[in-house]
């Protein structure tokens, strides 16, 4: 079947089954169908230790019966699997309690984004098995060939999917798009005297063509565990702390679940209340943006048929929106930002788009040199951010910065903090913002954190 016809026939299928289901009694109903075919393959010391390819095809229905919701999900799509599982939404909405914020969105706040949004290869599709082998193969063989240093890996892996999302609501919205995304990666082991250390790297896209080389991803891993060697701690004290991207990351993770509407209304954010209040420093402006093209955040819509957009969450401190659903929206009086994200069955929760903090002008190399003594962050372990209070602390490793140079690695300390004063603390944003996720960071520059070693 032609991709055409099938987007067609699903996009027919889950408008008839709204239309279904407000005949079955629902005064409202939304239909989420998914499609997907994945792939994995796992290679270590040159021998293939895994290979998964799989599809799935699933449908979820979400009904309302007034203000009472009652949802189901089946992976039978054919018409007696959709009665079914139409019947069983309707027949839980009729039992479960009124909510007087439930509801779908207002039709004035359904559409779409028009054009190609750069969400689908077909690239990745005519991708063969034994070439995705060869890929893995090759990053780590990069990787063991790179320094005699480097006697083991943890093995590679190349991954890649295809999938398409139908939407459709009692409100008139019919939507579809597909999807791919492929992802590259190594874990080698590096060996000296000192003992033994790992590290990885990886490069993933949406595009065939967004791949970093399979030689590039095996020498940067073997470089980034090598570096890793004769690692120490260093003694309890207060320091400039330096994020690089990937663990920068982190952070805005962090940061976003402080801005999440589920979070706020239920008064569960630190950031609860500070609308426009400054809660950061002016080098701090994060957006939320699923409009990019290309991007693993980026859709047309969102999972309630909402038109995607870019939403300024901080301006240069100050804090500016919450990332809302319709249903965040209307338990804080405000409207949705085109938030919803949510499986193939369920109420919607909130989600990000592209969720970043925007890159400021200086290199990496630039902002450790103008750190006199301070730690730069290349791995967190565990821990993380505590939303309602903002407490922060995290084992992590990385590299001692000396007069403005890395010096020696360091491990086995945790750094800890506020949130609430991280945001204020900083100092400086690298210009080497990085999208490998739907949140993404540059470098950045915290002004004092607490180290805890020896």
């Amino acid at each position: 079947m032609s991709g055409a016809k099938l987007k067609e026939d699903l996009e027919q299928l889950a408008a008839d089954t709204v239309e279904r289901a407000i005949a079955g009694g629902a005064t409202d109903a939304e239909c989420t169908i998914s499609e997907g075919e994945e792939f994995s393959v796992g290679v270590r010391l040159r021998e293939v230790e895994s290979l998964k390819e799989a599809g799935s095809r699933g449908a979820g229905i979400r009904v309302l019966v007034g203000q009472r919701a009652g949802s189901s999900y089946t992976s039978d799509l054919s018409p007696e699997g959709v009665a079914k599982m139409v019947g069983a939404a309707l027949a839980l909405a009729r039992i479960t309690g009124e909510d007087p914020h439930a509801g779908l969105p207002e039709s004035a706040d359904l559409g779409r984004i028009d054009g190609d949004l750069q969400l689908y290869d077909d690239a990745i599709a005519r991708m063969s098995t034994e070439w995705k082998i060869e890929q893995a193969t090759a990053a780590e063989k990069a990787a063991l060939d790179f320094d005699p240093r480097v006697q083991n890996s943890e093995g590679a892996s190349f991954d890649s999917h295809i999938g398409r999302r139908v939407f459709a609501n009692s409100r008139g919205f019919v939507g579809s798009y597909r999807t791919s995304s492929c992802g590259l990666s190594v874990v080698p082991v590096a060996k000296d005297d000192s003992g033994m250390e790992r590290d990885y790297w990886h490069t993933s896209s949406r595009m065939a063509r967004g791949l970093e080389s399979a030689e590039l991803v095996g020498r940067r891993a073997a470089e980034r565990a090598i570096r890793r060697l004769g690692a120490r701690k260093v003694a309890t004290q207060k320091v400039p702390v330096i994020f690089e991207p990937r663990t920068g990351r982190s952070l805005l993770g962090d940061l976003f679940g402080a801005v999440n509407g589920s979070a706020i209304y239920k008064d569960a954010s630190f950031l609860a209340g500070k609308l426009g209040q400054k809660i950061g420093a002016e080098t701090l402006t994060v957006v939320d943006d699923a409009t990019l093209p290309g991007l693993f955040g980026t859709a047309p819509f969102d999972d309630e048929g909402v038109a995607s957009r870019r939403t300024v969450v901080i301006d240069k401190g100050v804090l500016k929106s919450y990332l809302l659903n319709t249903y965040t929206g209307r338990k804080l009086g405000m409207k949705s930002t085109g938030s919803a994200s949510r499986g193939i069955t369920g109420n919607a929760g909130v989600g990000p788009g592209n969720f970043f903090l925007e890159a400021g002008s200086q290199t990496p190399e630039q902002l450790i040199a103008n750190v006199r003594n301070g730690f730069y962050v290349t791995e967190l372990i565990g821990g993380g951010g505590n939303t309602v209070t903002g407490d922060y602390s995290s084992g992590a490793a990385g590299l001692w910065i000396e007069n403005g140079e890395l010096t020696y690695p360091v491990s086995g300390i945790t750094i800890a903090g506020n949130l609430k004063q991280m945001l204020m603390d900083v100092e400086q944003v690298g210009s080497d913002l990085e999208f490998r996720s739907s949140i993404a960071a540059p470098t950045i520059v915290i002004r004092e954190m607490t180290i805890s070693g020896e």
